[in-house]
C-alpha cells in the first residue's frame, strides 16, 4: 500500500500560527510535531512507502520535516504542484505514477487523528474492499453535531448520499438517526479504480491531469510545470468521483479525529486545565474556556475572561470570542487586498538551507539572523539594489566573493558590494549563524539573481 499524502492546504483559518508559506500542516502544535509529520508516523507501519503531493513552495519544508522524524528517503516520492487545483487533480497524479494494481491510501496532511487499534482495523478493512476494485471512503462516527463538517449517511457499508455541512438542527437529527457519518476525507482504492471512476465522470481532468504527468515524470523532483497546471479543471476528489461513483463503500472510523479547520477545532483537541483554558504559560485571574496560544514566549496575562481566542505570534496578534473562528479567514482577505507580507510569512522564513528571522526592516535597510545547518550552503548569487554586512556569531562560515574564498569565524566580519557575486556555506558540523545588514534602496526579497544553486532554484 502506498500512502499518498495531501499537503496543498493553506490554512488560513489559522492566522497568524498558519502563514501561506508556512500552513497549518507544518505548524508544530503536538509534543514539537506538526500533524504532517503526525501523519507520516501514524501510517509509516502500515504502508510501503509514501507519496506527498505538495506545493513547490512547501517542498524543502517537507523534506526537512520527514528528515526529522527518520524517514527514509528511498520511500519517498514528491510531486510539486505549481498552484492548487484541489484533490481530484492531486490524486490522479499519485494514481498515474503509481502501478495500476498498487493500493493507495489517500489522506490529508492537515487531519488531527488519535492512534487507536480501531484506526488500523478500519484501515484493513477498506483495504480488503479497494483489493476488489471499490472506492473506499472512511466515515467517522460523530460524537456532537457537528456544523463544519459535511456528513455521508449509510446503509451498513454502502453509501446512501453525500450531505453538505448542515445547520445545528439538522445535525443534531444525523446524529439521532445514528446512520450519518462525518466525511473524514480519506480514501482507500486501487489506483486504476480511480482512474477509471475519473475518466468516466471527470474525462477532461483525467486527461489534463495525465499530460501534465508525462511532461514532468523526468524531473526530481517531479515539479509539474504552470502552463500544464493552468489547464487543469480544479475539483475534489468527492465532487468528480465519490458523489457519482457507483463502485462506492464506506467504513466507519470509530476514532478521535479533526480536520483542524478553525481554532475552535484545535480548542478540541489541545490539553486543557482545571478551568478549561488551554495549557500555557500565561498568567490566568478568573479566566475559563479560553484558547490561549504565545508562540514567542511572551508574558501573556488574562483576568475576568472567558471564551476568548488569543493567539500571539512575534508579528501579529489575533483575539476573537470563540465561535468566531471561521471568520479568521477575512483577517487573512483583507491582508492580502493590503499586499501584506503577513499573510504569506513569518518573521522567521524556512529555506532548504536553513532559515532566516527578520530582527529590523526599514525602507533602506534590513537586519536578519540567519541559520546555515552544516554542509549546506546558499546559491551563487549576486543582488542590485543592495550591499551586505555579514556578521558571524557562532559556526564557520566559507564565504565566497567574487574569486576569492575565505574562512570567517566567530566575531569575524565581511562586506559585499552592490552587483558581487558571492556565496555564504557552513563546512562545520554545527550550525553557523550570523547576523546580515542589508543597505540599499531597495531591500525586497525578490533582489536576488541566482548563477547556481543546489537546490534547482536558479
Amino acid at each position: 500500500m502506498i500512502n499518498v499524502v495531501l499537503c496543498g492546504g493553506s490554512g488560513t483559518r489559522l492566522w497568524p500560527l498558519s502563514r501561506s508559506l508556512y500552513p497549518k500542516q507544518f505548524i508544530k502544535l503536538f509534543d514539537n510535531k506538526s500533524l504532517f509529520q503526525l501523519t507520516v508516523l501514524r501510517n509509516k507501519s502500515f504502508v510501503e512507502r509514501f507519496i506527498f503531493v505538495t506545493n513547490e513552495a512547501h517542498y524543502f519544508l517537507a523534506l526537512d520535516q520527514i528528515e526529522e522524524i527518520g524517514l527514509a528517503l528511498n520511500k519517498v516520492e514528491f510531486i510539486l504542484e505549481p498552484v492548487g487545483k484541489n484533490t481530484a487533480p492531486a490524486v490522479a497524479f499519485a494514481s498515474f505514477l503509481a502501478d495500476e494494481n498498487q493500493i493507495l491510501l489517500v489522506s490529508s496532511a492537515d487531519h488531527y487523528i488519535k492512534e487507536s487499534d480501531n484506526y488500523y482495523e478500519s484501515l484493513k478493512k477498506g483495504e480488503e474492499f479497494a483489493k476488489l476494485g471499490y472506492i473506499v471512503t472512511f466515515g467517522v462516527k460523530p460524537n456532537s453535531p457537528h456544523t463544519g463538517y459535511g456528513y455521508i449517511k449509510a446503509r451498513g457499508f454502502d453509501v446512501e448520499e453525500f450531505k453538505e455541512k448542515p445547520d445545528l438542527q439538522t445535525a443534531q437529527k444525523y446524529i439521532e438517526n445514528g446512520n450519518y457519518f462525518w466525511n473524514s476525507g480519506i480514501f482507500c482504492f486501487k489506483a486504476k479504480s480511480y482512474l477509471e471512476e475519473l475518466k468516466l465522470y471527470e474525462d477532461e481532468i483525467f486527461e489534463s491531469s495525465f499530460k501534465a504527468l508525462q511532461n514532468a515524470k523526468n524531473c526530481s523532483p517531479i515539479r509539474i510545470k504552470p502552463k500544464d497546471m493552468s489547464e487543469i479543471k480544479p475539483n475534489s476528489i468527492d465532487y468528480a468521483v465519490a458523489e457519482k461513483s457507483k463502485r462506492l463503500k464506506i467504513v466507519p472510523f470509530d476514532i478521535q479525529w479533526n480536520d483542524l479547520g478553525s481554532f475552535d477545532s484545535l480548542y478540541e483537541v489541545l490539553e486543557k486545565d482545571e478551568n478549561r483554558n488551554t495549557k500555557n504559560n500565561a498568567i490566568l485571574i478568573n479566566a475559563k474556556d479560553n484558547l490561549i496560544i504565545e508562540e514567542n514566549n511572551r508574558m501573556i496575562g488574562a483576568i475576568d475572561v472567558e471564551d476568548l481566542m488569543i493567539i500571539d505570534t512575534a508579528d501579529a496578534l489575533l483575539i476573537s470570542k470563540k465561535g468566531s473562528g471561521q471568520k479568521v479567514k477575512d483577517i487573512v482577505s483583507v491582508l492580502k487586498s493590503k499586499n501584506s507580507e503577513l499573510a504569506d510569512t513569518h518573521l522567521t522564513v524556512h529555506r532548504p538551507w536553513g532559515n532566516y528571522t527578520l530582527l529590523e526592516e526599514n525602507r533602506f535597510y534590513k537586519i536578519k539572523k540567519i541559520i546555515v545547518k552544516p554542509q549546506k550552503r546558499l546559491s551563487l548569487q549576486k543582488h542590485l539594489h543592495r550591499s551586505e554586512h555579514w556578521i558571524v556569531v557562532s559556526g564557520t562560515a566559507l564565504v565566497t566573493i567574487g574569486d576569492k574564498e575565505f574562512i570567517l569565524r566567530p566575531n569575524e566580519s565581511t562586506y559585499i558590494r552592490i552587483g558581487e557575486l558571492h556565496r555564504l556555506e557552513n563546512p562545520g558540523k554545527i550550525d553557523l549563524v550570523i547576523i546580515e545588514a542589508q543597505v540599499g534602496e531597495y531591500v525586497g526579497e525578490n533582489d536576488i539573481i541566482r548563477v547556481e544553486d543546489d537546490f534547482k532554484r536558479c
